[in-house]
């Protein structure tokens, strides 16, 4: 039996005082004073990891704002779900926010807070006999959106917003396709047939919502064109959907010449997940620009996102 090498008394220790460290004292909370505004919830934030990164991040798309660069936020149907359309419309109209894209859940979202001001449904419950994303007026409305879009050569997103406006619905102030129409901002919809309930409808033509869809599609990969030193693209909540679009629309923008380097990407989301990862954080900023990546609910991270951005703009 061999005798054991390892021998604990000659390890070397080196003194605390020498060996680098990440965390300073400097970096330590600062507690903020009652009563806490949000300049001293923000301070209070420690430049440490995550409390580094969104603090990069707003002045990043601050920074962006001045500059007159794109910042681009693309999201998933959760973000309207969630009751954040306030924020993203007042960032559009602040010059914040230059385009969105979404996926064709969110025209759904969009549309039925617009006319009745409630969404959602139960969906285990409506399942059981069939009524599941059976509502009348919504696929009515989307589906005659589609034709309209298709037969007038018009994106997707533009038109659902125009349609917003041009039919009064009741509730349209609270619209970012209708808001989006009214500020003359790119508004795309990538959509996936078969995984929202406007295809299921009587209404549905097929044709019209690929093709629009796909018009939308050279619009974002134009807007992508344009994030080249110093713009911004966000992904909120969009899962599968936006990172795939998002890297083709890219990977076109570069096969067409276009200088697309020296940009930052952000992902929020609940949980972290493969293609944001790869797609959003990772490949499109690499060896050029910078990727983040926040964990949180939506109905939290995106008021702080907000609230940082309009403390911090001029």
């Amino acid at each position: 039996m061999r005798s054991a090498r390892i021998d604990l008394k000659k390890i070397r220790t080196v003194p605390l005082k020498n060996r680098p460290s990440k965390v300073k004292k400097e970096f330590l909370s600062r507690l903020p004073k009652k009563p806490v505004g949000f300049r001293g919830f923000w301070n209070s934030i420690p430049p440490i990891l995550c409390g580094k990164d969104i603090k990069a991040l707003v002045d990043t798309i601050v920074r962006a704002r001045e500059k007159g660069k794109p910042v681009i936020f693309s999201f998933g149907a959760h973000v309207i779900k969630c009751g954040l359309s306030p924020f993203l419309i007042d960032l559009a109209r602040r010059g914040v926010i230059t385009a969105f894209a979404s996926n064709g859940a969110s025209a759904v979202h969009d549309f039925e807070l617009a006319l009745c001001g409630h969404t959602s449904e139960d969906v285990a419950k409506r399942l059981k006999d069939g009524s599941f994303g059976m509502t009348r007026e919504t696929g009515e409305f989307l589906n005659s959106a589609a034709r309209v879009a298709h037969g007038k050569r018009q994106g997707l997103g533009f038109t659902v917003g125009q349609q917003i406006e041009a039919s009064k619905l009741p509730f349209r102030s609270q619209s970012v396709y209708a808001s989006s129409f009214k500020l003359g901002i790119p508004f795309t919809v990538h959509v996936g047939i078969g995984t929202d309930i406007i295809y299921q409808h009587p209404q549905c033509d097929g044709a019209s919502w690929g093709w629009a869809s796909h018009k939308d599609f050279i619009t974002f990969a134009d807007s992508v064109s344009r994030l080249g030193q110093g713009g911004v693209l966000i992904n909120f909540g969009s899962a599968v959907i936006m990172p795939e679009v998002f890297l083709k629309a890219l990977t076109v923008a570069r096969n067409l010449g276009y200088k697309v380097s020296g940009f930052t990407t952000a992902n929020f989301d609940m949980i972290r997940q493969y293609r944001p990862a790869q797609n959003i954080v990772t490949r499109p900023v690499q060896g050029s620009g910078r990727g983040y990546d926040f964990t949180g609910h939506h109905e939290i991270m995106l008021p702080l996102l907000y609230s940082a951005i309009i403390d911090a703009i001029k």
